[in-house]
């Protein structure tokens, strides 16, 4: 850590002329210094100018959508349909059917945006109306801010200071002229809702915080601030200025299911009735299914493309009910089974449920020790050499990763059958190794004043969240009748968790990198007319990006 070492000894202030003195890799060094420094001049985490790392996790901001295969697409179809004059946050019969009631201070008749929810209704139109295709991917955690630091970075230039953007593919493809963008609200029902995992059940239906946006207090947009630094993040003395900001599993259920539900719920409601997911509606007109994500098979964001449960941390039941299993949710007729699942979770073992001091045991009495996500048995069940009805692809030392799970798919379309995919790095809670920047894996320290390291294998063993793309793309597009895929680009999440730039900027070239290869394969194989493609984000975080100019280094 070169930087950290010139300012020990030298004492040199963060400024332009420092530049000279970081070493190839200048992200990770930017990034090195802003830890140690607890200070950077590009930007910080929270509303704290001076404080780098003032603030560790979810926001209320507006979150960027960009769509392609809708203009003109019909009503509903059509982000118009859902902005300007049409927002739901203009009209009472929008918001009590969004909320179940109409948020204080969220009614605006100069609201712009749309809401989470809305997005179920697009894809709902869509097959509605014929499309074949539909992508929905998700970049946890990316908000506007991390999307700008990511283009400025690839292109070496402060490009925008509002709008779409430029500089990354999902940014400037134009999908033969039918794409579109816009931006959304994503505050949940409430936070602070209690459950009963094992008779799956809301013991206290509304929680503590009920959700909403204040246009004056957030911001009507995504790139302008409101009146109130702390309303984002719900820290205002005064409660009736709060709104809860969501987490993963209730944005995700919003987008999946239609629904507003707490945090913590997956496809269920605010009292923890089970809803449909889009997949369900797609899958039950032939369509195949699939998720994928860079992160656990069922962590919050790919479980609710299609499981049900009050908890989200109930993993191995959520599992289940993504692969067809009885689960504790569908206890004797389980559900249908995704066509395709792709994730992590290898190797992360635990004895007992929970872990110790950070997190409270959710998973119910029928937690199985072992691997958190998928257990043996499971595995054992599903697999075809066993009778089951997939073909699995499991991180095997010495094999290449990519290799392993494309043969994999490969064999699954030409047997017409499923395909599971189980990667990940038990060592650091399961994800795939994190992509920093420059293209490489060697991040550097972020938030908790750790780095994770990675052994070749770590590398070599792991596909990239593109190779399960396509491999998930191989076995659904085999089906005549279409095919819904979820991909999740679940690292952007976690580097902003840690308030790591390097981290953050990798994850979103990764995720671009795989949107990528889903724009590539309906050029190839089909076109705009039947094909929907959603990129977006669940949430953002609270990057403020201060001197912007500061992400570009200087030759």
């Amino acid at each position: 850590m070169r930087s950290a070492i010139v300012l020990l000894l030298t004492g040199v202030a963060m400024s332009a002329t420092n530049h000279a003195v970081f070493g190839a890799d200048y992200i990770r060094d930017l990034q090195t210094q802003a830890i140690e420094a607890n200070r950077a001049e590009f930007g910080h985490w929270g509303h704290e100018p001076n404080n780098y790392k003032s603030w560790g996790t979810h926001s209320n901001r507006l979150i960027p959508i960009y769509t392609f295969g809708t203009l003109n697409a019909g009503d509903g179809v059509d982000l118009r349909s859902y902005q300007g004059s049409k927002s739901p946050y203009r009209r009472e019969s929008e918001l009590q059917r969004i909320y179940g009631r109409v948020p204080t201070q969220t009614l605006d008749d100069t609201a712009n945006f749309s809401d989470q929810t809305n997005l179920y209704q697009i894809q709902q139109a869509a097959i509605t109306s014929g499309k074949k295709f539909v992508f929905l991917v998700i970049f946890d955690g990316m908000d506007w801010q991390t999307t700008r630091a990511a283009a400025i970075y690839k292109t070496g230039q402060v490009a925008y200071t509002e709008g779409r953007g430029t500089g990354l593919h999902f940014q400037d493809y134009v999908a033969n002229g039918s794409t579109q963008f816009g931006f959304i609200c994503s505050s949940p029902h409430n936070n602070g809702t209690k459950v009963d995992t094992n008779r799956q059940s809301v013991l206290n239906p509304g929680g503590t915080l009920f959700g909403g946006y204040n246009i004056e207090r957030g911001g009507p947009d995504p790139w302008t601030a409101g009146n109130d630094l702390l309303y984002p993040i719900s820290k205002n003395e005064d409660q009736n200025a709060c709104h809860a900001y969501t987490d993963s599993s209730s944005s995700a259920t919003s987008m999946t299911a239609g629904i507003k539900t707490y945090n913590n719920g997956v496809n269920v409601d605010y009292a923890g009735q089970q809803v449909p997911t889009i997949a369900h509606v797609a899958q039950e007109r032939g369509y195949a299914v699939g998720a994928v994500s860079s992160v656990p098979i069922s962590h919050a964001t790919p479980a609710a493309a299609y499981a049900h449960n009050v908890h989200r941390d109930d993993y191995q039941d959520l599992t289940r009910d993504m692969i067809g299993l009885k689960s504790i949710s569908h206890p004797d007729t389980p559900l249908p089974g995704m066509d395709v699942v792709i994730g992590g979770g290898f190797g992360d073992v635990r004895l007992k449920d929970g872990k110790p001091e950070k997190e409270p045991a959710v998973a119910g009495d029928n937690f199985v020790p072992g691997n958190v996500y998928l257990t043996d048995a499971d595995l054992h069940a599903i697999d075809v050499e066993h009778g089951g009805n997939y073909v699995t692809a499991i991180r095997t030392a010495g094999l290449s990763g990519q290799k392993h799970l494309l043969a994999s798919a490969r064999k699954a379309a030409a047997a017409k059958q499923r395909l599971l995919g189980f990667f990940g790095n038990g060592k650091f809670a399961g994800h795939l190794p994190f992509a920093t920047a420059d293209g490489d894996y060697r991040p550097t320290i972020g938030r908790s004043g750790k780095a994770e390291e990675y052994e070749p294998a770590d590398i070599e063993e792991n596909p990239s969240l593109k190779d399960m793309t396509d491999a998930a793309i191989t076995v659904l597009s085999q089906n005549p009748k279409g095919f819904w895929l979820m991909v999740e680009s679940g690292d952007v999440d976690w580097a902003n968790h840690d308030n790591n730039i390097d981290n953050a900027i990798g994850a979103v070239l990764s995720g671009d990198a795989a949107v990528k290869s889903i724009t590539d394969w309906v050029e190839q194989h089909s076109n705009w007319n039947e094909s929907l493609l959603i990129v977006t984000a669940d949430h953002g975080h609270y990057l403020v990006l201060e001197s912007p100019e500061k992400l570009i280094e200087k030759k």
